[in-house]
This record gives C-alpha cells, sequence and structure tokens, in this order.
C-alpha cells in the first residue's frame, strides 16, 4: 500500500502547488479550479485515512 498513499500525496502535493501558482499569477479561475482539484485531492486522502503531509505556511488552502 505504500505506493498507493504515496500517489494520493503526491495528488495533494501537485495541487497545492497549482493553487499557490494559480494565486501568484492572479488568475481567479485558475484559483478556482486548483482548490476544487486540492479539495478532492485532500478529501480522498481523509476517506482512505492517508495523511496528505503538512500544507506550507503559506498555502491557500482552508483548513476544513
Amino acid at each position: 500500500m505504500g505506493d498507493f498513499v504515496e500517489a494520493v500525496r503526491e495528488r495533494v502535493r501537485r495541487a497545492r502547488e497549482a493553487v499557490a501558482a494559480a494565486h501568484g499569477a492572479g488568475d481567479v479561475y485558475a484559483v478556482t479550479e486548483a482548490k476544487e482539484e486540492l479539495d478532492d485531492a485532500l478529501r480522498m486522502a481523509r476517506d482512505l485515512g492517508v495523511d496528505p503531509g503538512a500544507a506550507p505556511d503559506d498555502a491557500h488552502e482552508d483548513p476544513t
């Protein structure tokens, strides 16, 4: 199950990067899309009992 856990964490990591990049570009639409992907990835991790890792201090994600 180690590969699966790493794949879930990688999805969360990529989604967090996409949110940060969209914020940096000031692209409101891209921020919305990236946040939806991040929400999905975090929900998947939570539902599967996978620790997604700590969010960076400057992460643009909701703490829910």
